[in-house]
């Protein structure tokens, strides 16, 4: 295996060149007896490495940091942040290094340790990872891949048999997070509140030379609304995609969120079950800053303190124009988003209240959100509509039979057949989520060293629209003791 990488993997390290400004060169301190427990064969393709097997020690020892992978110069990469609402400059890499970048087919990859130890920006922390958190943030990738939401990746799992305190003592763990940037709004917001302005400039230009090649070389103030408005768009199609997937990402702090608007740093997050629009994932957030409902919201917050961070290169009626587009982009994206899922191909004026309506129903009757959308797209206009009355508590089954009269209706407007529309609503409206009780399920079986569950979880929510019959009971909603699972950022 070391061989084969070496012959393949050609790391180059552009962040880390840029300067010393931008973190620090950080040793790994290896894992006590790493051991693979899973590796994702598609994102191994992604980078254009020979396959692996989970028996490989040598692939072990490269993903925990016993070993180096060939050229790789780890290292932490200092930014800050608001969390919470509040500023906090003592930020960083606390517990990953940036190991480089890897390109294969006209795409640069940056691979990125998690669990690599302490770095200067630790603070008070371990700078480990536990399996726990580790398996829910590599099942939590695929997952929302899958959906066709922008999302980072890993490699593999790596267990160990060091402990880490957490809230009790759990096994440590390591994966490699792999994505296309591990910038985040908070690098620029250090380099602002700093005055490292020339440091920023760079850095701008760095991200413009991978993502906007069409405006690089032109001035920095050019670059810079370029960049601001590129991240706008993507940050507003990313939170319409979890809005309409009944995702919850629970920490969106600002040293969170992706300059390129990738889902970044799993932690307590959750997929609905019953649709909760002030579901709150996090139990450390007291006040629902962070609820489900209040995602658009707080988006939008972080990307006014994103333009605060750019208001050295840019005036204020630029910044205000570029914040300008958030809420149009976010609605037009997300009601796309619920047309499909509801099966209409065509735009019509009545359409985001007939789906408002729809939500006040899953609300008021506390209805699972992916098994409704699901069963809606077997939908053919019968009367009476067993299969979704069966998912409503009876004193909505007037309501909603009033709102499937509506849906009747607007189904006539659609110039396709009803195999057709259905075909397309089960392309969309996934079978299978990452609910938080499956995951704990599959984390308990892990720690017990059953990687059963795991590899069959892994495979149904990387094909989430497909039947896969033989696995009903994972399609099943929770019993009410797997709602509301308590979890918390600690990792």
């Amino acid at each position: 295996m070391s061989t084969d990488i070496a012959n393949t993997l050609k790391l180059q390290h552009q962040y880390s060149d840029l300067g010393p400004v931008f973190g620090t060169p950080t040793p790994p301190t290896p894992l006590e007896k790493p051991r693979t427990i899973h590796v994702n064969p598609s994102v191994i393709a992604l980078l254009g490495l020979p396959p692996v097997s989970v028996g490989d020690t040598a692939w072990a020892e490269l993903t925990s940091g016993a070993k180096l992978f060939p050229g790789s110069v780890p290292f932490a990469m200092k930014y800050t942040g608001h969390q919470f609402g509040s500023y906090n400059p003592d930020l960083g890499d606390g517990r990953a290094l940036l190991l480089g970048e890897v390109e294969h087919q006209g795409q640069r990859w940056d691979l990125h340790l998690k669990g690599a130890g302490q770095t200067p920006y630790s603070r008070f922390g371990d700078g480990r990872a536990v399996l726990r958190s580790t398996i829910r943030e590599y099942l939590a990738g695929e997952a929302l891949t899958a959906l066709g939401i922008r999302s980072t990746r890993a490699l593999s799992i790596v267990a160990s048999s060091e402990p880490v305190a957490r809230e009790k003592m759990e096994a440590g763990a390591a994966l490699i997070r792999v994505a296309e940037s591990h910038i985040r709004f908070g690098h620029f917001e250090y380099l602002f509140y700093t005055r490292q302005l020339e440091a920023q400039h760079k850095l701008v230009e760095h991200v413009c030379a991978q993502f906007l090649p069409e405006v690089s070389g032109h001035p920095v103030q050019e670059q810079a609304e370029a960049l601001l408005r590129f991240t706008v768009r993507r940050s507003a199609e990313l939170v319409a995609g979890w809005q309409s997937v009944g995702f919850a990402h629970g920490v969106l702090n600002t040293d969170n969120m992706s300059i390129i608007g990738d889902t970044f740093d799993f932690g307590p997050y959750g997929f609905l079950d019953d649709y909760e629009p002030g579901f709150i994932c996090n139990h450390s957030d007291h006040t629902g800053r962070y609820a489900f409902d209040a995602q658009p919201g707080v988006v939008l917050w972080n990307l006014n303190a994103l333009a605060h961070a750019f208001s050295s290169l840019l005036d204020t009626e630029t910044l205000k124009d570029c914040l300008g587009q958030y809420q149009p982009l976010l609605v037009d994206c997300f009601a796309e988003r619920m047309r499909r899922k509801l099966g209409l191909a065509l735009e019509d004026d009545g359409d985001q209240q007939l789906c408002a309506d729809l939500l006040q129903i899953l609300e008021s009757g506390q209805v699972d959100f992916t098994l409704f959308f699901r069963t809606l797209s077997h939908y053919c206009g019968e009367r009476p509509a067993a299969s979704l009355h069966a998912l409503v508590a009876p004193a909505q089954h007037q309501a909603l039979d009033t709102w499937l009269s509506r849906y009747d209706q607007r189904l006539q407007k659609e110039q396709r057949s009803a195999t057709e529309r259905s075909h397309d609503m089960l392309r969309t409206n996934p079978k299978f989520v990452l609910r938080n009780y499956l995951a704990q399920q599959v984390i308990e079986a892990a720690e017990a060293e059953d990687y059963g569950p795991l590899e069959t979880l892994f495979t149904l929510l990387q094909s989430p629209f497909d039947e896969h019959t033989s696995h009903e009971e994972w399609a099943a909603p929770p019993p009410e003791s797997g709602k509301h699972l308590p979890i918390s950022c600690s990792s």
